[in-house]
């Protein structure tokens, strides 16, 4: 991959100026400002860990950061396939940790945004495959390259989840309003270590279900995590739609979806953005109606 390996080496020369091929010896790591490490985890699978990480990483990228998304899901390997870049795979992080290739050739290039690179997952292999000394090597490295690096992390509390939080040093915890989801992230935050920054995601909330009591609020399950809330994002079609055609949902026009993981970006660059309610609109028009006295006797 000649003109992939080209272009990175272009887009993603290190701060110091030299070129990003080139190994930093100690006295120049030092003086290298190193990226975010930010692990997107959860515990329970299926709460929409791989489309934040995907989301944010697009998001972040339109902001104008250089960013790589790592996908540690050692066996299984799904990142690729929401960004639309399963085509472009070809070598993989094991690859990279194993010294089969270099991190060039295994980085995969966004389609569309030049600053967003993929390290993909081995899909032939095992988690226990990879040792955690390496796999914290290998975020060091792509922290002295990249702005943000955020991890993908498998479900579980197995090796999988090791690997994936031995080189972060910030953590987003993801869950829906849903009484398991909350445990196994309860579960997640005991089990990550003290110094890490954590974050809460509050993911795939429908507020009609939320006012008629049949799903926890947002401050239901804040009042059990008791964590920095990073942001809400509302449930919609949107999200399945975006999925299936291989593109972050933040790039469908009109979807609130999209349009709340753009605000966690912004808060993610520090930026004071409001957390809306999602609010159901129906039920508010009903209220106000039914408090002027004009709904139905």
């Amino acid at each position: 991959m000649p003109d992939l390996d080209r272009d990175i080496q272009d887009t993603l020369a290190s701060p110091s100026g030299a070129s990003a091929q080139l190994p930093l010896d100690a006295s120049a790591a030092a003086a290298v400002k190193l990226g975010r490490s930010i692990v997107v985890t959860s515990g329970k699978g299926g709460v929409g860990k791989t489309t934040t990480t995907a989301n944010l990483g697009t998001a972040l990228a339109d902001a104008g950061r250089s960013v790589v998304v790592v996908d540690a899901d050692v066996g299984l390997r799904n990142l690729d396939v929401v960004l639309g870049l399963e085509n472009r795979v070809s070598k993989h992080l094991l690859d990279v940790i194993e010294e089969k290739c270099s991190l060039d050739e295994a980085l995969v290039r966004d389609r569309v945004r030049r600053n967003l690179l993929l390290m993909p997952a081995a899909q032939n292999r095992e988690k226990d495959d990879v040792p955690e000394e390496k796999m914290a090597q290998l975020v060091r490295q792509l922290q002295e390259r990249f702005e943000f690096v955020l991890i993908d992390c498998p479900a579980g509390i197995e090796q999988g989840f090791r690997n994936a939080v031995v080189g972060a040093q910030e953590a987003i915890i993801v869950t829906t309003p849903e009484v398991s989801a909350v445990r196994d992230a309860d579960r997640v935050i005991g089990l990550l270590p003290r110094a890490i920054e954590l974050k809460l995601v509050v993911n795939r909330v429908r507020p009609a279900m939320v006012k008629k009591g049949t799903m926890m609020s947002v401050a239901d399950v804040n009042a059990i995590l008791r964590l920095d809330l990073l942001g809400v994002v509302p449930d919609e079609r949107e999200i399945i739609i975006a999925t299936n055609r291989g593109t972050p949902v933040i790039d469908i026009e009109g979807s609130e979806t999209g349009a709340a993981f753009r605000r966690i970006a912004r808060r993610m660059l520090g930026e004071e953005v409001p957390i809306p309610s999602f609010e159901d609109k129906r039920n508010f028009v009903t209220r106000v109606m039914s408090t002027l006295g004009l709904g139905r006797s």
